[in-house]
């Protein structure tokens, strides 16, 4: 089987405006743990042509969820594969402003959940490679920008609070617009995170 690392490069290298791909981060430095993040840096000549063309261009990765970083300081294409697998296709040299915290709605909570999702993926590389202070401070990020908006009072202490609280606020909130998020990602990556008997932080 290609490696993944080869499969990424020639799929983003399909379009004549992307000038290169290389691989970077922890898996090109060999320190990743099994759970590490798979980053490209990507250079184009055309950097709005090449994002309008990035659900065609990474179908051959058959990913189960593909998004924009809604809080990386340049724009960042996020993938998760089966496996399961998080890819960030990165470019470099396109400033991104961070957005502001999700408003719930009907329409945006499968949005919302493939963004929560992605999130815990990555943490649980980082908590593995033993970044406890990036967990905290990310954990307290997820909190201001997701939770919260969700209805959570207070910063979960952990990867397993942080679950535990989001599937109660995301059950609240499907009651509360009448629709039911996919759980197809939840399936996927949640079995990977080492979750315990944890309690959700309480409700507003």
């Amino acid at each position: 089987m290609e490696a993944l690392d080869q499969r990424v490069i020639a799929a983003l290298r399909r379009h004549p405006s992307v000038r290169s791909v290389q691989l970077v981060g922890s898996r090109a430095e060999g320190r990743a743990t099994a759970r590490s993040d798979w980053d490209f840096l990507i250079s184009t000549d055309d950097f709005g042509a090449v994002a309008a063309c990035l659900p065609a261009l990474c179908a051959p990765l058959d990913a189960i969820a593909q998004q924009w970083d809604r809080l990386s300081s340049c724009y960042c294409w996020m993938l998760m594969l089966r496996g399961p697998t998080k890819i960030d296709l990165i470019f470099g040299n396109q400033l991104h402003q961070p957005e502001p915290p999700w408003e719930p709605a009907r329409d945006n909570l499968g949005a919302i959940d493939c963004h929560f999702w992605d999130w815990m993926l990555w943490l649980v590389g980082k908590e593995e490679a033993g970044n406890e202070d990036l967990v905290a401070s990310e954990l307290e990020k997820l909190f201001h920008h997701l939770l919260g908006p969700l209805g959570i009072r207070e910063t979960p202490a952990s990867i397993s609070a942080a679950v535990a609280a989001y599937r109660d606020s995301r059950a609240q909130a499907e009651t509360r617009f009448g629709c039911r998020v996919p759980r197809d990602l939840e399936t996927e990556i949640a079995p990977v995170l080492n979750l315990g008997s944890v309690a959700a932080p309480r409700r507003l």
